[in-house]
């Protein structure tokens, strides 16, 4: 009579030898994982940790000019923040802007995208370069050298700038979005492009067979195809709205219209520049968990509608 290793294995209270080897595996995937867990912790992880715990504590005084100590204050801080108007009022800017430059920045990236991907456009390396070396210039360059052209002193334009008051108060908002879209429009067309270039070419081909022109393919197959990448690039320019920062602090030099408070991101700089780090981190806490709610019901809401 002959017995079933597995069998024996398994009345021996020995694992088979099927998982045993299994275990090699776990090793590895600890081996390449662990760089990544080091650094998310190091710089993800206890940096929010550390502002969460900062933005429960409160500076106290002996007396009027007494030495300075940090306490455990609860939410006193986030009482602060939720009654800081003009906190909110920049945030209700900042939804603004974005309600109007992402679709504009976003439509011109996937005209941009489109239009490097039809067959009829010659010079594709050519132009895939030139929208996105905006990109490649830093956000604070890229607000200066946009700012010395608003202005009407300094403006090589003078005869619009003249006449055009690009950095009032009605219009230094729709002058900062200028120069955001300039600078992401071929950061987002790359994306975009990447996902048109991994369509296989058997579709397109199949809608030509059925008498679609390229006009056609384009809204008919191309878009729907890179909507995920349209997507993808939609959270991150919400994102990247509500963090706004480098373009108006560099226009506060160019417009007195651009406050401390003008944007989130400005509002936290200027209070950490007091310097009152707890409600700065109570700020930050806030702006932070507003962007993931706002994000993750952007994703919700075109989710459901893509599965009706």
């Amino acid at each position: 009579m002959t017995t079933n290793p597995l069998t024996q294995e398994v009345s021996s209270g020995r694992p088979p030898a099927s998982r045993r080897r299994s275990s090699p595996h776990k090793r590895a995937i600890a081996v390449f994982v662990l760089p990544f867990g080091v650094l998310f912790s190091l710089f993800y992880a206890i940096p929010v940790g550390y502002a969460v715990w900062q933005s429960l504590l409160k500076v106290e005084r002996e007396g009027t000019f007494g030495v300075a100590r940090e306490v455990f204050g609860g939410f006193s801080q986030y009482e602060q923040v939720f009654s800081n108007a003009p906190f909110w009022n920049s945030v209700g800017r900042v939804l603004t802007f974005g309600a109007v430059q992402v679709p504009v920045m976003l439509g011109l990236a996937l005209i941009f995208a489109l239009l490097l991907d039809s067959p009829l456009v010659k010079g594709k390396k050519f132009f895939r370069l030139a929208f996105f070396v905006p990109y490649a210039v830093p956000g604070v360059v890229a607000a200066i050298m946009w700012g010395f052209l608003y202005s009407p002193n300094l403006s090589p334009f003078k005869a619009v700038t003249e006449n055009v008051a690009f950095l009032s108060a009605d219009l230094v908002l729709w002058a900062i979005a200028n120069v955001v879209t300039w600078v992401y429009v071929g950061y987002n067309m790359l994306i975009i492009y990447s996902s048109l270039l991994a369509i296989p070419t058997e579709i397109y081909e199949a809608a030509r067979l059925d008498g679609a022109g390229q006009l056609r393919i384009a809204w008919s197959v191309k878009i729907p195809l890179v909507m995920p990448a349209i997507l993808l690039t939609t959270v991150f320019s919400i994102i990247g709205t509500l963090q706004l920062l480098a373009e108006p602090q560099v226009f506060r030099s160019f417009s007195s219209a651009v406050t401390s408070s003008y944007t989130p991101n400005l509002t936290i700089y200027s209070t950490s520049s007091i310097p009152n780090f707890s409600l700065a981190a109570a700020f930050s806490v806030v702006l932070a968990v507003a962007t993931f709610i706002l994000s993750f019901t952007f994703l919700k809401v075109t989710q459901r509608k893509g599965n009706k």
